[in-house]
């Protein structure tokens, strides 16, 4: 009983107060564009699609989902495939599925799907000594997906991807040596980039592409370059009042503001206050779940907690960065909070998962 209160106060609650003001902050949508008047019908029925999967999600037997996770990573790559072919480009990403009433992005079921399937090779493999296997496994399958990604180009999803592949070597590799010496690897290709961006632009576009350098490039200068949507973002967030314009009023146009720049849109809307409500809101959800994390001793679920809270945190973090400046931009929604049905639904998918799990080793995993 203690535990289910506890479910309640700080999982459930912090997650339905982030999905009302996100609400609220649809509903001031149609004032910045005139395109948005279904953004809160659609929201809506978003997160009562969420609940209605993060229920269904708790209940089944999970072992399956784990036990066919490779042919739902299949799945989620034939999809990235398809969407480069038949998919409609969106601010130059050709990155969608575009629907009479919605669109669905390919690369967040990826997401998922990759989080399963190295969760349950890393498992599988907990018995053998063989690290380099499960590297060069764990490599494959995320880069395969992610050239994929590449050419769409989607950036954020490609860093996603590349955290998820990251948690399971780091909590699964007996020898740490292996991790040190692939972020090495890492470190020498990034060197490389930057030498050929400074000296050698031409033959760096020849083998990124214009989109993609320029993508690229937007995140090296981010710092000397402003934007218009930063620019309002900024000026929204330090000319709001403790309460905001409330309902029916913006106070300033901002790009993007209902997804990439939905904090500062939140601030405007409905004050600093609202700011505040919201940052604790993801600290009382992220406490938790780390609380959890630390407590839970099966390693299946460990692993699979571990993946969904780096990208959680990790996705907070750079949005929140994005609309105050301190990170470039680069298209990362903030979760429950940002409008849009993929990232919205692949959480619910998360969530009900780890939920399951959690039942399934029966422990009293909060004091």
């Amino acid at each position: 009983m203690k535990t289910k209160y506890q479910n309640i106060f700080y999982f459930y609650l912090p997650l339905i107060i982030l999905m009302i003001i996100s609400l609220l902050n649809m509903l001031n949508a149609p004032l910045l564009d005139p395109s948005y008047h279904l953004h809160f019908i659609k929201q809506l029925i978003w997160y009562i699609l969420g609940f209605i999967i993060l229920f269904i999600f708790s209940k089944i037997n999970i072992t399956k989902v784990f036990k066919y996770s490779f042919y739902f990573y299949i799945f989620s790559l034939i999809l990235l495939i398809l969407v480069l072919l038949i998919g409609k480009e969106i601010n130059g990403a050709k990155a969608w599925f575009t629907f009479k009433f919605f669109s669905f992005q390919p690369s967040e079921l990826m997401k998922l799907a990759l989080a399963l399937t190295l969760t349950n090779m890393a498992f599988n493999s907990r018995n053998s000594s063989n690290d380099l296997t499960l590297i060069l496994k764990v490599v494959l399958l995320t880069i395969i997906p992610s050239i994929f990604i590449f050419l769409e180009p989607d950036t954020g999803a490609i860093i996603f991807l590349f955290i998820i592949a990251f948690i399971i070597l780091f909590l699964s590799l007996k020898h740490k040596w292996w991790l040190y010496l692939l972020i090495g690897l890492v470190l020498f290709i990034l060197t490389l980039f930057i030498i050929l961006y400074f000296n050698n632009k031409d033959l760096l576009i020849s083998i990124l592409g214009t989109s993609f350098f320029y993508r690229m490039e937007r995140l090296i200068t981010f710092t000397t370059n402003s934007s218009y949507q930063l620019e309002n973002a900024l000026t929204v967030i330090g000319s709001s009042s403790f309460w905001g314009t409330g309902l029916h009023k913006i106070s300033l146009y901002i790009p993007e503001a209902p997804t990439d720049f939905i904090f500062a849109f939140t601030i405007g809307n409905f004050g600093l206050i609202t700011g505040l409500i919201v940052l604790l809101c993801y600290y009382i959800i992220d406490i938790y779940l780390v609380k959890i994390f630390f407590k839970v001793k099966n390693s299946l679920v460990k692993l699979f907690l571990a993946s969904f809270l780096a990208i959680f945190f990790f996705q907070q973090f750079i949005n929140i960065s994005m609309n105050l400046g301190l990170l470039p931009i680069i298209g990362i929604p903030l979760p429950f909070l940002s409008y849009g049905g993929s990232t919205i639904i692949i959480y619910f998918l998360f969530l009900g998962i780890i939920l399951n799990l959690l039942k399934k080793e029966f422990i009293n995993y909060v004091n």
